[in-house]
């Protein structure tokens, strides 16, 4: 294979043994050098971890690596694990975290550890899991860690550097192989030059078909439409339903192979992917995370095999899945950012704008903005483009498990770990004065709430190390003996009530007795976790249940079909299958504290076992697929 200048220097460092940092453009090749990691293990008999920042990413990873390296591939999410013992191992960086911490003898066989968007430690929610895995990690792993442009990669590589004491190398590729054409739809015309658009009193509204026939005139299909809104991504290709995008040839072939695909995932008689059809057999389609998983499965085959050409889509298509297209448009260059909603990072404008342009097949890409001037300013407009990208921050926030596990290690000694963090490493002193202080905070409040004896844990933090994310509850419930007085079904609704982010304005079901009052119970203890979180000034607040899909999760253990579940909640059917897979790994990661009694483990296998089941069974998605 003949690789690219940046490639052969990252694999030349890797051949010398280095840990390597890559920091290259969306769609620059970087997956080739990952690809030599792995297949230099295989051939060595080294061992390799994988890591990715979602599981449709660790999903998609494993069936492309498992059609290059068969057998040697294996994946462990919290709702997966097919062929665990592999040689290389893919699993989402929250489960390498918590290997690290919790049973690190587990990973003495692997050698290389790659992270895949290692720029994902700047995610504001889930960025301390890459700091802790990199913190953390045993010194015998090297690091192939691949990125999105960012300019602070020297900085970060330096950090690594001085916490494992060894060098790491770092490759830079600032130039895209298919370079980039950008156009701006506003006032309803289209400008090639963003110095050219001007602000006139005379407003007129941007139409969707405009821009679709510009693309379409311009050779410029197939398209992905980048919206940040689930329910506008369906009423824009709903729009476009007086399209047709396909030959009769082609209209013959998408058919087929979305017949057959719907037949191998049990769609065909799924009301979602009958009201895809219309637009699939026209070469359209819609794809985000209210869908089934399977459903979207079927959306992202059809895109690759080249026969869909307009794909409107939230950015999580944008987030290392492999599916480039020739031209990418955006509706608007404005998105909710966790609390409230502003302009695009530039980051997250260039890794869905890296999406134009299908290496060794377009000469160049095409990106089209949408620019509503009633919305945003030229001006915003520019710096969003024109600018560099932003530098990565840490975002490290410990949780109590993490530290639980660290105490249990160090004892007092724990506040000597912190220097070596990513956070320490870039902040201001009085930063990281404020860092300190959280962290003795929250060992304050686990000492003040018996979950640290003298210096040892007790059984409460023994059964909280374990529970990342969701410990503080589950654990007061645990130690007052309500988990272990629980049903299957009392269960199930309390992992689902854990796992559940309810939207803004989102209806609360009536709920039967049993449930309203353990949902009394939960918040009267969260009332008095909250008080002690305000008393020692921590922050954020752990998050307390919700129990908005307690009749659906019943339901659903009683043997509910899955379409009548769907009628027993305002939840979207792709977010009810991926809390429900969220509630199997919740209720894993009980069963699996050495402290939980063999009741309770035996009751939570069979809620397991039931709830696990066909369209929630993640496994069986990937057997199939």
């Amino acid at each position: 294979m003949v690789y690219d200048k940046f490639q052969q220097e990252a694999i030349d460092f890797i051949n010398q043994g280095f840990s390597v940092l890559v920091s290259a453009p969306t769609g620059a090749g970087k997956t080739a050098i990952a690809e030599h990691v792995i297949e230099n293990a295989i051939n060595t008999h080294g061992g390799v971890i994988y890591t990715a920042p979602i599981k449709a990413l660790s999903n998609q990873k494993f069936r492309d690596f498992q059609g290059q390296f068969k057998e040697n591939i294996g994946i462990l999410t919290g709702d997966v694990s097919l062929n665990a013992s592999a040689p290389v191992l893919i699993m989402t960086t929250e489960i390498f975290r918590n290997k690290i911490l919790d049973e690190p003898e587990s990973l003495k066989k692997y050698n290389w550890v790659i992270f895949d968007e290692v720029h994902y430690i700047d995610n504001p929610e889930r960025g301390t899991v890459w700091e802790e895995s990199l913190i953390f990690m045993p010194h015998h792993i090297n690091i192939l860690a691949l990125s999105a442009t960012i300019p602070n990669i020297k900085q970060f590589a330096s950090w690594i550097e001085s916490v494992h004491s060894k060098p790491v190398k770092v490759v830079i590729e600032d130039r895209r192989p298919v370079p980039l054409h950008f156009f701006y739809q506003c006032h309803n015309e289209i400008y090639d030059n963003i110095h050219r658009i001007r602000n006139t009193r005379q407003f007129k509204p941007n139409k969707l078909h405009s821009l679709i026939n510009y693309i379409r005139d311009k050779d410029g299909l197939p398209a992905i439409y980048f919206v940040f809104g689930r329910r506008r991504a369906e009423d824009l290709a709903f729009e476009l339903l007086g399209y047709n995008f396909l030959t009769s040839s082609e209209k013959e072939q998408i058919t087929t192979l979305f017949n057959d695909l719907c037949i191998r995932f049990d769609l065909k008689h799924e009301r979602s992917a009958q009201t895809m059809f219309p637009l699939i057999q026209r070469g359209i389609a819609y794809h985000h995370a209210g869908m089934l998983p399977t459903l979207k499965e079927v959306i992202e085959r059809l895109f690759t095999s080249r026969l869909l050409k307009v794909i409107f889509t939230t950015e999580t298509f944008a987030l290392g899945i492999n599916m480039p297209s020739r031209s990418v448009a955006f509706d608007e260059l404005r998105k909710f950012y966790g609390r409230y909603i502003r302009n695009l990072k530039t980051r997250d404008f260039y890794q869905m704008a890296g999406r134009a342009g299908r290496r060794s097949i377009d000469s160049e890409g095409f990106v089209y903005c949408r620019v509503n001037l009633r919305r945003i300013g030229l001006e915003d407009v520019k710096k969003i483009i024109l600018s560099p990208p932003e530098e990565v921050r840490s975002q490290l926030n410990s949780s109590y498990a993490t530290i639980l596990n660290l105490y249990e290690r160090y004892r007092n000694e724990i506040f000597k770990v912190y220097p070596y963090s990513f956070h320490y490493f870039q902040s201001h002193k009085n930063e990281q004065r404020e860092a300190l202080r959280l962290i003795e905070a929250k060992l304050n409040l686990l000492k003040e709430m018996d979950y640290i004896n003298g210096n040892e844990l007790t059984e409460k933090g023994q059964f909280a190390k374990t529970v990342y994310g969701y410990e503080l509850l589950l654990s007061e419930l645990y130690s007052q003996g309500i988990l272990e007085q629980l049903d299957e079904f009392g269960l199930g609704i309390v992992a689902a009530a854990a796992v559940f982010e309810p939207r803004k304005n989102q209806l609360h079901p009536h709920l039967n007795r049993n449930t309203a009052k353990l949902k009394h119970i939960a918040d009267q203890i969260y009332k008095s976790i909250e008080a002690k979180e305000r008393k020692f000034r921590i922050y954020p607040f752990s998050k307390p249940l919700h129990f908005n899909l307690s009749i659906a999760v019943e339901g659903w253990l009683r043997g509910t079909r899955f379409d009548k579940i769907l009628q027993m909640t305002d939840t979207d059917e792709g977010e009810v299958v991926r809390y429900f897979r969220m509630s199997v790994q919740i209720l894993r990661e009980i069963s699996e504290a050495k402290v939980a009694s063999l009741t309770l483990k035996e009751r939570i296998k069979e809620t397991i076992r039931v709830l696990n089941r066909d369209i929630i069974d993640a496994e069986k998605q990937l057997r199939e697929g």
